[in-house]
């Protein structure tokens, strides 16, 4: 039993000592500034404008290569099942309604992380319904490409 509390005693000093190594510095507002100056937030519509464009640009390439019109529609619609539920989720996370206390932004990222999820897969259930010659190589592939689009547009985050 006295091996057992030991181990309690050891984990109890080791965060007292860690807690009084690292002081917490509260930052003024100049120095919360700079930081915030130097460390820009990326706007959500930046990212779906950029979405936009590289989705309508694999659309022509894939189009030029397949010279087929039904895999440029396949590779728009791709697109847009990642570009609208995008801009679903920008809309509701820039609303008043989600910029108001921290608590609540955290629960709206939530609600609209599951809204963005269910229009995306309702419009890939409705593919084939409103596409009836779908290419869903084309589709899928539109639709990675431009999920991988927020690492260009973080990248851009800068500039």
């Amino acid at each position: 039993m006295s091996e057992r509390s030991d181990r309690s005693d050891k984990w109890a000093d080791t965060g007292r000592d860690e807690v009084d190594e690292q002081q917490v510095k509260s930052l003024s507002p100049e120095e919360a500034r700079a930081w915030r100056e130097r460390h820009p937030a990326i706007s959500p519509w930046r990212v779906v404008r950029v979405q936009v464009l590289v989705g309508l640009t694999f659309a022509v390439v894939a189009v030029a290569f397949a010279r087929e019109s039904n895999v440029f529609w396949s590779a728009l619609y791709g697109a847009g099942v990642v570009v609208i539920p995008g801009a679903v989720m920008a809309r509701g996370l820039t609303s008043r309604l989600s910029t108001g206390a921290p608590g609540s932004g955290a629960v709206g990222f939530m609600v609209w992380e599951l809204v963005k999820l269910l229009v995306s897969v309702a419009m890939l259930v409705l593919a084939p319904k409103l596409l009836p010659h779908l290419s869903w190589p084309a589709l899928l592939v539109a639709m990675v490409v431009c999920l991988k689009t927020y690492w260009v547009a973080l990248l851009w985050r800068g500039r």
